[in-house]
């Protein structure tokens, strides 16, 4: 007589009532997320590491950078691509300069390898970007104008003659 009782049961204890599930809280989450990652979202694939020792000026430019060789300049060190160059406090001027005192050697040559690099590619690769001569530059707003015109000088030297200037801008 037990066992027939257990039998009886059995549905009545396996049944478990619905769960309601609250799709505005689920679609409200949804949306944040959406807004989150379109205002974080970079359109011009333009990926910038800005060293630590630079502050940026500001701007009000609204035009989206184009790729390049990218020129990171601080008092003290001078960055192309990521990849220290020189360092202006522990290297002499008479060794990083030409005899006209115009034209920063490292820095020429490192452009002239970067040209040749991006020449190399785009003749093994036909969808590859051909060389456009654009250089963006990030500059320490503390630079002197004296070493901007050396920067200046020698990327035109090493056949980079369009020149943009990173800047700081405020989001309204």
């Amino acid at each position: 007589m037990r066992l027939n009782r257990s039998i009886r049961h059995r549905g009545k204890r396996k049944k478990r009532s619905v769960i309601d599930l609250d799709i505005t809280s689920l679609l409200d989450i949804l949306v944040i997320m959406l807004v989150f990652l379109l205002k974080s979202y970079n359109s011009s694939g333009l990926v910038l590491n800005v060293p630590k020792g630079i502050v940026l000026p500001k701007s009000e430019s609204t035009q989206v950078n184009t790729s390049g060789v990218i020129v990171q300049v601080s008092r003290d060190t001078l960055w192309v691509d990521d990849k220290e160059v020189i360092n202006f406090a522990t290297t002499g001027p008479r060794l990083y300069l030409d005899q006209s005192g115009r034209r920063i050697h490292p820095l020429y040559n490192e452009l002239i390898k970067k040209q040749k690099m991006i020449k190399r590619i785009q003749k093994s690769s036909p969808n590859a970007q051909g060389f456009s001569g654009t250089i963006n530059f990030i500059l320490d707003r503390s630079l002197k104008y004296n070493r901007i015109k050396q920067l200046l000088y020698t990327s035109a030297e090493a056949g980079f003659k369009r020149y943009k200037f990173i800047v700081l801008g405020e989001e309204n």
